[in-house]
């Protein structure tokens, strides 16, 4: 049995776990002193060998990302950290900039330092203001203890870190459409080559990593590659957040090793409501394939996952009972991407928006098998050739539920309506 490895959440019971106070108290900024005493390339390596993937879904090695960044070519550096979360169901870094900002901010200072760079940027989804006051009440209490600003700790390394509040599009989390948004440019995605590494934030060799990415660095730099590298599976090392939502007893956030199981957390947040079963659910958010009960026992692991026919993306696990409509609940998803479409590119663009029209009628019982055919040909014109990742994701949860759930699909149209009572699956149901 797996158990958790409460890390980045383990000060989460504490009512000041936000405060520089509370973090210094449990060792924080102890990894800082460490790593301005380490050569930066030495700081690179360890990030390598630690095994750290990004865990903002795309899973790239971490140090090889950090290591893209050339050095010696007399141009200014930049560290990005993209914290504009807001892949449906994926709820985890919120959470952790509330609870335990401190430790984003002291591997925001490490990052930089590794990487030569002298200004760093949080960019934070605009309508989390309290996560945007939390993150500056952190910020500004580090430069009071010269963590951050001018000659930190006697090093000689200077880094200025700003928080910067987006207008709140989900494109934003492309970090090329975040990039443009950063400069004061509506958000889209840019042509690549060439890649931010080389010409990033105002055209200067740029780094962009997740905010639980850089939040673990300092357990790394304070603990060693290999502590970190010893959890987790031989290709998927360390631990990540996994959220929980949806007819589950106890939704949360569950720190675990990567190769964990949804069975095996299930069991820790007590199981589905009682008196229902799972019928399917997300391993990555909405953008990910679904699975259904016959994947509980797949690890979540990138490699895992993807072998099974999905990705592990954000470890935003959704979970859906019995009582769910799955065509309602794609139609909605589609609804969001429909909406959130930058508009940069026609497939993205026109595929969206003919999802929701689809599937609005399908759901209302008004379709034909023949949708269901017309939507995968639809899906094979927008996957791989939208411009970004967004109309990629956009196709997942509607080839996947066509492949596991074709028969609920066509009783939507033999029964001349949705054949499931939406009261049944709310949190009130049956309250009298």
């Amino acid at each position: 049995m797996t158990t958790l490895t409460p890390i980045l959440t383990r000060s989460w019971d504490r009512p000041d776990s936000f405060t520089r106070t509370a973090y210094e108290a449990d060792g924080g900024y102890r990894a800082l002193r460490t790593a301005l005493g380490m050569p930066q390339d030495d700081i690179i390596q360890a990030v390598k060998d630690s095994g750290l993937r990004g865990r903002g879904g795309a899973g790239f090695p971490t140090g090889m990302k950090w290591g893209f960044i050339p050095q010696g070519d007399g141009k200014p550096h930049y560290l990005v950290v993209n914290a504009d979360e807001s892949e449906p169901g994926t709820c985890k870094d919120i959470p952790l900039m509330m609870a335990n900002p401190h430790a984003l901010v002291e591997g925001v200072i490490i990052s930089s330092y590794a990487i030569r760079a002298n200004h760093a940027f949080i960019y934070v989804r605009g309508e989390v203001l309290h996560v945007i006051r939390r993150l500056q009440q952190a910020v500004a209490e580090a430069y009071e203890a010269g963590y951050i600003g001018t000659n930190i700790l006697g090093s000689g390394y200077d880094l200025e870190l700003i928080v910067h509040s987006g207008a709140g599009a989900y494109i934003c989390g492309e970090e090329t459409a975040l990039l443009d948004s950063l400069e004061g440019f509506r958000g889209q995605p840019r042509l690549k080559p060439p890649f931010p590494a080389v010409a990033g934030l105002y055209g200067g060799p740029t780094v962009i990593n997740n905010v639980e990415s850089i939040a673990s660095v300092p357990s790394i730099i304070d603990n060693g590659a290999d502590w970190f590298a010893s959890m987790g599976t031989e290709k998927s090392k360390g631990f990540g957040i996994f959220s929980l939502s949806g007819h589950v007893t106890r939704p949360g956030q569950y720190e675990a090793p990567l190769g964990i199981t949804l069975r095996e957390l299930l069991d820790m947040a007590g199981g589905i409501r009682a008196g229902h079963r799972l019928k399917f659910w997300t391993p990555g958010g909405s953008s990910t394939p679904i699975f259904t009960d016959e994947h509980l026992d797949v690890p979540l692991d990138f490699e895992s996952v993807g072998a099974a026919g999905s990705m592990l993306g954000t470890r935003a696990l959704q979970i859906f009972d019995e009582t769910v409509c799955v065509v309602r609940a794609v139609l909605r998803w589609s609804e969001f991407y429909a909406h959130e479409s930058c508009g940069k590119c026609t497939p993205c663009r026109e595929g969206t928006y003919w999802y929701k029209l689809m599937l609005k009628r399908l759901e209302a019982g008004q379709g034909t098998e023949e949708d269901l055919e017309t939507l995968l040909d639809l899906s094979d014109n927008i996957l791989g050739r939208s411009f970004c990742a967004l109309g990629d994701g956009a196709t997942s949860p509607v080839t996947s539920s066509i492949k596991h759930f074709r028969e609920e699909y066509i009783r939507h149209f033999e029964n001349g309506g949705c054949p499931f009572n939406e009261a049944a699956s709310t949190v009130w149901a049956g309250v009298k």
